[in-house]
């Protein structure tokens, strides 16, 4: 992680991957100066809310920037986020994307380091960093609308608060808009981020969207109901053993 400002720790939230994962995570401990944690369970399929939890759950950190396995970051994206904190808010971003077509290049070189003027990158306006200009789009809203867990930040005691995400959204799809609207719902205000933490996705096949209705639905149901707080949550994971390497079923 060439980072500008590294982060307390840094905690890896494992679907389910394979032992190798496992391996390369334990040769990177070695490699960062913040403490690396790996949460893993078992593989039964997209249970993303499941595994956020339990890596929540072993955060000592009061804040805490979430990222999807699938980015490439800026190297001041943790300063960025960190530059915009305020309490009883949480943060979306953006990403741009690297388009599928140069993948093979960028793995075998393995790049890290990108920018506004690459070619290849799609929605390239949210790969421009322009930090003194950022304060034009960072306005306080109460909406979830949009909201991706790829790019966020937020307050551990307001996800708490909350329950955090929903154990009962498994399967691809708006659990995190799901629990941004219940964060909203609590007094949370959703504040914009552009021009700053800035980060690339790697295209990729898109997973299975068998439970997207049954998800949307739920969406509905808490912005409608005003749900403060979901009902299989955060509180129903298991204790969480504080040992260097974290298997949880």
């Amino acid at each position: 992680m060439n980072q500008s400002y590294m982060p307390n720790e840094i905690i890896v939230a494992d679907d389910g991957s394979r032992a190798l994962t496992k391996e390369l995570i334990k040769q990177l401990r070695t490699k960062f100066s913040v403490p690396v944690h790996h949460v893993w369970h078992e593989d039964k399929g997209f249970r993303k809310s499941l595994i956020l939890n339990k890596a929540v759950k072993v955060a000592s950190s009061e804040y805490i920037v979430q990222i999807d396995g699938d980015v490439i970051l800026d190297s001041n994206f943790i300063k960025d986020h960190l530059s915009v904190v305020e309490t009883k808010t949480f943060i979306r971003g953006t990403r741009a994307h690297i388009k599928e077509e140069l993948l093979p290049s960028i793995f075998e070189e393995k790049r890290v380091h990108f920018s506004y003027y690459n070619k290849g990158i799609k929605n390239r306006f949210n790969a421009l960093r322009i930090p003194f200009m950022a304060w034009v789009f960072t306005k306080k809203r109460s909406c979830s609308k949009s909201v991706r867990g790829c790019n966020v930040a937020f307050w551990k005691k307001d996800f708490v608060a909350v329950n955090g995400y929903s154990n009962d959204l498994q399967g691809w799809g708006h659990e995190d808009e799901e629990l941004a609207a219940r964060l909203v719902n609590s007094g949370v205000m959703r504040k914009g981020l552009k021009l700053k933490a800035i980060q690339y996705h790697i295209t990729h096949r898109i997973a299975s969207r068998k439970q997207e209705n049954k998800h949307e639905f739920s969406l509905r149901k808490t912005l409608e109901e005003n749900i403060k707080r979901c009902q299989n949550g955060y509180h129903e994971i298991h204790p969480v053993p504080q040992v260097p390497q974290l298997e949880m079923i």
